[in-house]
């Protein structure tokens, strides 16, 4: 029977038949209302797995990077009994057995020096004479002021060192602390003990790549993977080093003897034993405190 000929509904059909349309319309619609807010469900159980992942890892690294630190460990090669590396001509490092530390050993200050005197700091007497002056420089690697220090004079300092008027004994610290949430100065210290360790050549180098994406202060500074890397991109491989914390020991060790000898701050800088920025060199630009020093030896 064609479609004209079909008999022609009835009012109540025809309600009965939109109520039908109607009805299936929402069902259809209530199918999908449902089967949205299963997905939505679940991309919120999803996305909030996830986060609690990207935390757990955050706190475990966290806690990773601030667990206790011995007070005893082993001492890096290049790395005299101060935690200093000098430098000579052409970033020569001076080599030094590889040793060992113990906090407890750590002297007793016997007179904390008065507001603006030298600090008591051991090893920073003038060369014998003959020899290139004695520059010794207590850094850390989140001071802005010393990054300020090494834009300043860096170049001079390595112009010097390469014409043989001076070796510069850089001594990291962890002073600041602090001033991050992880720990980042002796982090980096333990990282710059490592390259030292192993790869004195790349030292320079890795001590001014520190500076020149040293990270803001109160910042959680840079990660442990990024010190790996940036000494991996010098061709040097220190992440036992980093991950075992091998050298936080030491840094220890050198920041407490520091502190112990009066140096409260960085950078604190020494000429052939005398302090910069104190007493008569209060307002002497550094690079002519250097130059008058380097005169004086002849």
């Amino acid at each position: 029977m064609s479609p004209a000929n079909q008999p022609r509904q009835t009012k109540a059909e025809r309600t009965a038949a939109a109520r039908e349309k109607a009805r299936q319309i929402r069902e259809e619609q209530q199918k999908r209302e449902r089967r949205n807010k299963l997905l939505l469900r679940w991309g919120v159980v999803v996305a909030l797995v996830a986060v609690i992942a990207v935390v757990a890892l955050v706190v475990t690294t966290s806690m990773r990077q601030n667990a206790p630190v011995s007070d005893t460990g082993p001492r890096a090669a290049n790395t005299n009994q101060y935690g200093g590396v000098t430098l000579g001509k052409g970033s020569a490092v001076t080599p030094v057995p590889a040793g060992t530390v113990n906090v407890a050993d750590v002297p007793s200050p016997s007179a904390q020096p008065s507001a603006g005197a030298a600090a008591n700091a051991p090893g920073v007497e003038p060369s014998a004479k003959g020899e290139p002056v004695k520059v010794v420089i207590y850094v850390d690697f989140i001071c802005p002021i010393c990054k300020q220090f090494e834009d300043t004079y860096g170049s001079t300092l390595t112009q010097d060192r390469n014409d043989g008027k001076i070796t510069v004994e850089y001594r990291p610290l962890g002073f600041l602390d602090r001033n991050s949430t992880t720990n980042y100065s002796s982090r980096a210290a333990n990282a710059a003990a490592a390259v030292a360790n192993s790869y004195p050549d790349k030292y320079a180098d890795f001590f001014n790549a520190l500076y020149s994406q040293q990270p803001a202060e109160g910042s959680a500074g840079l990660s442990d993977e990024k010190l790996k890397e940036i000494a991996k991109g010098l061709g040097a491989d220190i992440s036992d080093a980093v991950d075992n914390k091998t050298y936080r020991p030491q840094v220890k060790y050198d920041t407490q003897l520091a502190a112990s000898s009066g140096v409260s701050g960085t950078p604190t800088v020494f000429v052939d034993g005398k302090q910069w920025g104190v007493g008569d060199s209060a307002k002497t630009p550094f690079d002519q405190f250097l130059s008058a020093a380097i005169a004086a030896k002849g």
